[in-house]
């Protein structure tokens, strides 16, 4: 009889992307197993286009529902093994009182003691691991390794179920330049680079050898609108895309430019050279947060960076000079290969 896994993880993009190896190890070890991914709404385009997940399940709806429904709900999936990665305490009860067979969490939230009965001892605050890897290790009961490398790890994402893209998108990439993608805003995810830098680079970037492209939500995109107007042969994609095109659209893109935010890792497990700007504090510094990938690379200030652990306003992250951003992309145009 085939297994039925569900990996839950109902917060960002990012994290999302993060969390596709689980799938990947999952269809490696258990290759008939039915793999179904519980998230939030807005991140259902990225799940669905993993070749390894087979359905999505959207907790939005579910939250929704009151909770014999809930339960009810759960049970038709057929589950019989319940992943908490992104742990959540009413998701914790809700697979408890479902009666899923297997339900793994970790160790340092109270709430798993109760609900779980496999659990990993796994404390990601001042772990010296990526989150990817964090993630796999909740797998170690069901055969997964105790450590995957990071390069191995590129190969789990299985992020290859991509939507057409529209013509009129593609019509958009120069196949004679570095299509470049910059996504200058985080919504708060993460610290930022600042538009004073972002312009400063666009500026020393040939229009004769790259093309660039802003992208962000609608709103980020009115926030965009001084940079826009200085460097009016920078295209304009803020708010215009639904998800699965944006995504499609980074796959036929050359690189990425961004903090760390979903966009990035998105276009690091696409495959794509995936530039990502961070911040050397722990736990947000790249040893953690990192895209994973064949073009990922990533640019952070050889600091101590305390005085910023307070603000979202990071100096040391402003302290990284466009001109040594220009050089990482330059290198990557050099070793750019014809893809579309």
């Amino acid at each position: 009889m085939s297994r039925t896994f569900i990996i839950s993880r109902t917060d960002s993009i990012g994290d999302v992307v993060l969390t596709l190896p689980v799938a990947g190890v999952l269809r490696g070890l258990y290759p008939d197993a039915r793999i179904l991914f519980l998230g939030s709404a807005y991140t259902e385009e990225v799940v669905r286009a993993c070749t390894h997940v087979d359905g999505f399940l959207n907790w939005d709806e579910w939250k929704g529902l009151d909770p014999d429904d809930q339960i009810r709900t759960l049970i038709s999936t057929g589950a019989d093994t319940f992943i908490h990665v992104f742990p959540r305490k009413e998701i914790a009860w809700l697979a408890k009182r479902a009666g899923i067979e297997t339900r793994i969490g970790t160790t340092n939230r109270g709430y798993h003691w109760p609900t779980c009965n496999k659990l990993v001892r796994l404390s990601r605050r001042h772990s010296p691991y990526h989150e990817a890897q964090l993630n796999l290790k909740l797998l170690t009961g069901l055969g997964a390794l105790p450590l995957y490398p990071l390069e191995e790890i590129a190969g789990l994402y299985g992020f290859t179920r991509i939507a057409p893209l529209d013509p009129s998108w593609r019509a958009l990439l120069d196949p004679t330049r570095f299509n470049l993608i910059i996504h200058p805003r985080s919504k708060g995810s993460a610290r930022e680079w600042g538009l004073h830098n972002f312009g400063e680079l666009i500026g020393m970037l040939p229009t004769d050898r790259y093309s660039v492209f802003l992208t962000g939500t609608a709103a980020e995109g009115k926030e965009l609108g001084a940079l826009l107007r200085q460097h009016p042969s920078v295209t304009d994609l803020t708010g215009r895309m639904t998800l699965a095109q944006f995504i499609s659209f980074i796959a036929h893109a050359d690189g990425l430019l961004a903090a760390s935010t979903g966009p990035l890792h998105m276009a690091a497990a696409l495959g794509i050279h995936a530039i990502g700007l961070y911040a050397p504090m722990r736990p947000i510094h790249p040893g953690r947060w990192a895209p994973i990938g064949p073009g990922a690379k990533v640019l952070v200030s050889e600091k101590v960076c305390d005085a910023c652990r307070k603000t979202m306003d990071c100096a040391c992250m402003r302290d990284i000079p466009p001109g040594s951003v220009k050089e990482v992309l330059d290198f990557v145009h050099l070793d750019l290969q014809p893809r579309r």
